[in-house]
């Protein structure tokens, strides 16, 4: 059936997207209201952007207040709320320095030229160390760089050539990694959490030993944390447990709460392959991303939000598995971290997505049959619990009409 948003988005949108089934209007905290009064408990998060969930008062009025005052200005000039924004981050990796842009692909747009700029000093020559090993399933964006670095059909398809110099390996196998990393290449890129390719985690123990063939090769390890960093998994960086130390790390998502702002750190050691005119970008930066930046960290510093994913978010796991001992012809696997959580189903995701919707609950697709529950970083525990209980609802009814 053709509703309004269906012919409003056929009238005058391209249709790169599905057409939207619901239209949200507002929204406070961990809930949405879509534009018939309808409410759902968001455990989509905007694709895990909405970190202090919707509507938060600090992060509202932090931005307001920057508004009132200046939007942009460009980086010809020097941004009080971007330099405030670099020294704080800098207490969360030392030894480093930030450079922001708009989004989580423009960040690994900046990583992969940064391993090409590496490439020219470790080789001498242009255009022969160029190459940036990448993992299966993996996924780092949509512009040309991000899209050859990222091996999916679904992203590929219809765009070749491609750009050159992307070898795959697969995850948490350390064999594969060496056999791909070869005298050509300048760096590897993997996402600590794979995000779109269906939740899953790079173990601490391959982290570990990827670090050290890194090193070893005389190649870059940089870390795509867009998804899973700011917190989601009970650390700021979801490497943090593994106890290594990455040479450029690729943010976004969640460090602006809602608004669009990204980020690449870059150890002391490669900070200086950057130079004035080698990169840049109008928006990047700009005091009002920075000022909302700003105010998703103090937010999480203030209210303890990391010690608290660390509690709730094993508990939130655990309640999962319950629900999918009740349900295994429905529930394969649970996997995840902290409140970035994936639930393996039968059947396409698509499909469960719809239910779930249904039943009061907006959830995200993930590696064709994988659900992400990526709750807001200060969704509470009677929240989770509801969203176990919708989870639980539905599976039921699933149930009992197969």
């Amino acid at each position: 059936m053709e509703t309004d948003t269906t012919k409003h988005y056929r009238k005058s949108l391209i249709g790169n997207y599905a057409t939207p089934a619901i239209t949200l209007v507002r929204g406070e905290g961990s809930y949405v209201w879509d534009e018939s009064g309808k409410r759902y408990l968001d455990m989509a998060s905007g694709i895990a952007v909405n970190a202090l969930g919707h509507a938060h008062p600090h992060w509202v009025a932090r931005i307001s207040a920057q508004a009132g005052q200046m939007g942009h200005c460009s980086n010809l000039y020097a941004i009080r709320p971007q330099y405030e924004l670099a020294e704080k981050l800098c207490n969360y990796a030392p030894g480093g320095k930030w450079l922001f842009c708009n989004s989580g692909t423009e960040a690994n747009e900046a990583l992969i030229k940064l391993a090409r700029l590496y490439g020219v000093r470790k080789s001498g020559v242009e255009g022969k160390c160029y190459k940036v090993v990448t993992a299966e399933n993996g996924f780092h964006g949509r512009t040309f760089g991000g899209m050859s670095a990222t091996p999916q059909l679904k992203i590929q398809k219809g765009f070749a050539p491609l750009v050159p110099g992307f070898p795959t390996a697969k995850l948490n196998d350390l064999e594969s990694f060496k056999s791909a990393i070869d005298t050509d290449t300048a760096a590897v890129l993997i996402e600590t959490i794979q995000g779109e390719g269906g939740v899953n985690i790079a173990s601490d123990d391959f982290l570990k030993d990827l670090r050290a063939l890194c090193t070893e090769r005389g190649v870059m390890l940089m870390l795509d944390e867009v998804q899973c960093g700011v917190g989601r998994t009970g650390k700021f960086y979801a490497f943090e447990s593994s106890g290594i130390r990455p040479d450029a790390i690729a943010m976004a998502k969640g460090l602006g709460g809602g608004f669009p702002i990204g980020g690449v750190w870059v150890t002391d050691a490669f900070a200086d392959l950057f130079t004035p005119g080698s990169h840049g970008t109008t928006f990047g930066g700009n005091p009002l991303a920075c000022a909302a930046a700003l105010a998703v960290l103090e937010v999480i510093e203030q209210d303890g939000i990391l010690e608290k994913i660390k509690t709730q978010g094993p508990v939130f796991f655990n309640k999962l598995q319950v629900i999918a001992g009740k349900f295994p012809q429905l529930i394969k696997e649970v996997r995840g971290k902290g409140f970035m959580l994936g639930l393996a189903m039968e059947g396409d995701s698509a499909e469960w997505n719809k239910r779930f919707r249904d039943h009061g609950m907006l959830t995200a697709s993930a590696g064709g049959n994988v659900i992400r529950l990526l709750p807001p970083l200060t969704a509470d525990a009677n929240e989770l619990e509801h969203a176990c209980s919708i989870i639980e609802e539905t599976l039921s009814d699933q149930a009992a009409h197969s």
